[in-house]
């Protein structure tokens, strides 16, 4: 009953939002990428039919990266099986091709029920794996019917989440008691998910993948770097957003003044962001360069001049380049926007600085505050935090150290995945269908 109202109020808003819609398709690519996939046409994969398939859904870049070491033991640990992926965004999508392969990536489809239906009824998955908490009543409903078992793994509810799914838990409670195995994060996570409705032996804690994330293969935009500024110290701002390159640039002269050898590394974090931001560094009067053009540019590269700013306007390179940094900023929280991911710099070695918003990341950040292994700076001491960071290099050496011995202490989340998502297999799977 609860699903045919939510249906019901599906097609209200699809009716209702239907102009706005239609206007953003018209207007907007990455609104029209991917749609036929999204509305139920299953575009053929690799061919398998002797191999029962595993479908994982990763959301977006985030979920792709934390997902991506996964993926690979998933495909060790279980060679008969055809390891599938899919995203909901564009970015999601294209970093998916880059470390899976487009032959086994797909747009998730929308949770519509045809769509939903066309997927599981063509994929036939034997485990339906969901990155962190999309929990879809259609899609998870399908699963159930059929008798797919159904796992989260990096299981999360954020502070900010917290409140919204309290008001909604009567109506997923009878769905999400169905699910096999909930893996979350942290203690205070697998709390949440009991209290919304997850069966308590059903949910443990596995820890975040995202500490098991190491750096694929360097990236070009840190070999072509290294080329071209050999001599230069870098500050990476990553996962920017509005409101903080600001921030950056106004800080940008004191940094140059502390240390005239410094170079900036801008990584704003919505791609659909970069020519804004590029526009903004065009009215700065501070000299920039784009990454993107490298690529039209013959070799040797022009060096990087002291007081430059790079615009990192590509998706995947940002987790190589904090290689680079003598100081990392990791954005999202300078504003109330929850924060960003601040184990990508911290897996080498690199101090960190964040602003006082990070409820996305909370238990992450509160071990690394934990063990002063990151610097949280307000928007009006922001200079100063970097400066000092800058300007010490014995402290800022100590502090990326720590943050490296967060990064290693927690790891293993992985293998605990996988371990429980081999039992659930076990179970799950008749002999002969083996």
């Amino acid at each position: 009953m609860i699903l045919f109202f939510y249906n019901l109020a599906l097609l209200v808003v699809l009716i209702l939002g239907s102009p706005w819609w239609l206007w953003r398709l018209a207007t907007t690519q990455k609104y029209r990428e991917g749609l036929a996939e999204r509305l139920g046409s299953v575009r053929l994969l690799k061919a398998q039919p002797d191999r029962p398939l595993i479908w994982m859904h990763a959301v977006s870049v985030g979920e792709v990266l934390a997902a991506s070491r996964l993926v690979g033991e998933l495909d060790r640990a279980f060679p008969d099986y055809q390891v599938v992926i899919s995203t909901t965004t564009r970015t999601g999508q294209a970093l998916a091709h880059e470390r899976f392969g487009a032959d086994r990536v797909f747009y998730c489809p929308l949770d519509l029920p045809w769509a939903t239906r066309a997927y599981l009824n063509t994929l036939q998955p034997r485990l339906l794996i969901l990155a962190e908490t999309e929990f879809w009543p259609n899609l998870l409903n399908g699963c159930f019917r059929r008798g797919i078992p159904v796992a989260v793994v990096n299981a999360r509810i954020s502070d900010r989440s917290w409140p919204r799914y309290r008001v909604v838990r009567p109506f997923f409670r009878p769905l999400l008691k169905q699910i096999s195995r909930v893996l979350a994060q942290s203690p205070t996570d697998a709390e949440r998910l009991q209290a919304i409705g997850c069966k308590p032996e059903c949910v443990s804690v596995a820890g975040n993948l995202k500490f098991d994330v190491r750096s694929a293969a360097e990236a070009d935009a840190t070999r072509l770097l290294k080329t071209a500024a050999p001599n230069l110290r870098f500050v990476v701002a990553g996962s920017t957003l509005e409101g903080e390159e600001s921030a950056l640039l106004q800080a940008w002269p004191q940094l140059l003044a502390a240390d005239p050898q410094l170079a900036m590394i801008l990584a704003p974090r919505h791609p659909e962001r970069f020519a804004a931001v590029a526009a903004l560094l065009d009215n700065s009067g501070i000299p920039w360069i784009k990454r993107s053009d490298w690529r039209s540019q013959p070799a040797p590269l022009s060096p990087i001049l002291p007081g430059q700013i790079v615009l990192l306007d590509t998706i995947g390179e940002l987790a190589s380049v904090y290689s680079l940094a003598s100081v990392a900023f990791v954005g999202g929280s300078l504003i109330p926007a929850g924060g960003h991911n601040p184990l990508e710099p911290a897996q080498f070695g690199v101090p960190i600085v964040m602003g006082p918003h990070h409820a996305n990341f909370r238990a992450i950040t509160e071990d690394l505050l934990a063990h002063q292994a990151v610097s949280i700076a307000s928007k009006e001491n922001l200079a100063n935090t970097l400066i000092n960071l800058l300007r010490d290099s014995s402290s800022a050496s100590a502090m990326g150290n720590r943050s490296k011995h967060v990064f290693d202490q927690q790891s293993g989340a992985t293998v605990r995945c996988v371990d429980s998502l081999r039992e659930l297999l076990s179970v799950n799977s008749s002999p002969e269908r083996r």
